[in-house]
């Protein structure tokens, strides 16, 4: 019996996780996230799958976060009809995140069709909407760590603890084969957690496979070891150093997890007498559901007790409406806001950084990963102005980065995780990271792994996974993308670039006579008339 594993995102980048397996009997798909970034790469959210939803015999999601999961209600929306397989945790989160997506959309999509109309452009509809969540939640099917389960004909997995996020598992696949005479094992490893994470265990998974795929995010990096204390320590030191009695500390960050971490190491540093008592706003209100969430799994977490009542301080007010989010630009005195989305994408850290960013009292502090084309990342690399829902800002805020509340293991981590897996019979796939990333990740595997069984697939390859090795598919049609453009900054980004570099040359010209010659030369290039004589 042939296995075809095919890789339809987090190939060559972080978002998008999408893995489909498939023998003579079914397809089972791993995972179905957004795609996040650049504009163009968000695009393809939008474009159809590469292969038919309604021939999919179930959905195995290794936890809730919205690029490994994003993408359901679509999925189930064009035809897919089986089961989704998860954690109970992982269901329950999903159905507070799901939902939160779809409302977004349809708010992004409506301003962007005000936009649009305006200038005269096409409509554009949502990717899918609440009612296709609804529909997508009933399909849901929870089942516990450790026990083994069948998704299709020949096919069972079973639930690892991947230390990542509540209910977030590495997922173990046996696929029989009567041509074998032991069945083939493949991990997927989904996200997987550092050591010292606050809530979670170290993230588990069995040895002895015939294929590995596994993520990278952090392939490139070597982070100091750092404790629970130590990390709190750290923390400290950003709030302290950000205090400014007419100003912010801004945190974007997700809703889901990094948010309830922050706010427990917060609140337990006020009350250790670390910090001055600060008010801490969480102006999310899926942040809000989430932390309820938690609570109901806090005897799954560890020091889940003291977690949930730290969630709950009095020092703690949770936003849930519109007005409510606008009122916290008219507070005073020094105060902290944690707001989604971690790479200021959308969701209402994007208000929250118009009203603050140009202001040198404010800081702004990123706590997560921030992919190529992000609002979060331009910050990161250290922009001096912005381009936020078509408005100019000067960066004028303090933008600090904190890598301690990262959910993902780094490079070290990551090669003692796969040394653990061993022995590897076949072939490890590295998938969830940027180029650089799983390069490096590649090359800290010599003498682990032969660099020979070492595949970086691109998006939309497929491989047979044979006992001899995967060998590489032609494919079947073009690929979704051009692999030049994923993960990376795209003419979007440049055209904003382009737009804040003309206003600063303008506002620089000596007088009005230059700024003329500049505007015409501009003009110039873009009839493409430069160097011709007028």
């Amino acid at each position: 019996m042939s296995v075809f594993l095919s890789f339809h995102g987090a190939a060559h980048a972080v978002t998008g996780s999408c893995f489909r397996l498939e023998t003579s009997h079914g397809q089972v798909l791993f995972d179905c996230g957004l795609f996040q970034g650049s504009k163009t790469e968000k695009e393809l959210n939008y474009q159809p799958f590469s292969f038919s939803p309604g021939k999919i015999n179930a959905v195995v999601l290794s936890h809730a976060h919205i690029d490994h999961s994003g993408l359901l209600p679509k999925l189930v929306k064009e035809g897919f009809q089986g089961p989704i397989y998860a954690t109970p945790a992982t269901a329950d989160l999903a159905a507070v995140m799901l939902p939160d997506s779809a409302y977004i959309q349809e708010i992004e999509v409506k301003q962007l069709n005000k936009r649009n109309a305006r200038r005269a452009r096409t409509r554009v509809e949502p990717i899918y909407t609440a009612e296709d969540v609804l529909a997508c939640l009933e399909q849901f099917r929870p089942k516990p760590y450790a026990g083994w389960f069948n998704v299709t004909a020949g096919v069972k997995v079973r639930f690892w603890n991947a230390g990542h996020l509540l209910g977030s598992a590495s997922i173990e696949v046996e696929v029989q084969n009567s041509d074998a005479e032991h069945p083939l094992r493949i991990v997927f490893s989904g996200d997987i957690g550092p050591n010292f994470k606050l809530l979670h265990p170290n993230p588990e998974a069995p040895g002895d496979l015939d294929y590995i795929i596994c993520e990278g995010t952090y392939g490139d990096r070597d982070r100091a070891t750092i404790t629970p204390n130590g990390r709190r320590m750290a923390l400290r030191d950003e709030v302290l150093t950000a205090h400014d009695p007419n100003g912010v500390l801004l945190i974007p960050s997700f809703a889901i997890e990094r948010a309830q971490e922050l706010i427990a190491d917060l609140v337990q540093l006020m009350e250790e007498g670390m910090l001055p008592t600060i008010p801490i706003y969480v102006d999310s209100p899926l942040a809000t559901r989430a932390s309820h969430v938690f609570a109901r799994h806090a005897k799954e977490l560890e020091s889940g007790k003291d977690f949930a009542r730290r969630l709950k301080s009095r020092n703690v007010h949770f936003t849930e409406t519109v007005e409510q989010s606008k009122a916290l630009d008219r507070l005073r005195g020094f105060h902290i806001v944690i707001a989604a989305s971690g790479m200021c994408e959308a969701g209402r850290i994007r208000y929250r950084l118009k009203n603050w960013i140009w202001r040198d009292e404010a800081t702004i502090l990123l706590v997560g990963f921030q992919a190529q084309g992000t609002l979060g990342r331009i910050l990161s690399d250290g922009a001096a102005a912005v381009r936020i829902q078509g408005e100019e800002f000067k960066v004028r805020a303090r933008v600090r980065s904190l890598d301690a509340y990262s959910g993902h293991a780094d490079g070290p981590e990551l090669k003692e995780w796969i040394r653990m897996r061993l022995p590897l019979h076949q072939t490890i796939f590295l998938v969830h990271g940027e180029k650089q990333a799983l390069t490096d990740l590649q090359t800290r595997l010599q003498g682990l792994i032969e660099q020979k069984n070492i595949i970086l697939p691109e998006i939309d390859e497929s491989f047979e996974l044979t006992a001899q090795g995967a060998r590489r598919m032609s494919l079947h049609g073009p690929s979704r993308a051009d692999k030049t453009t994923i993960a990376q900054l795209d003419w979007h980004n440049e055209a904003s670039r382009l737009v804040l570099d003309i206003n600063d040359a303008l506002a620089g010209a000596p007088d009005n006579k230059a700024r003329v010659l500049l505007i015409k030369r501009l003009r110039e290039a873009l009839n493409g008339t430069v160097g011709q004589k007028s």
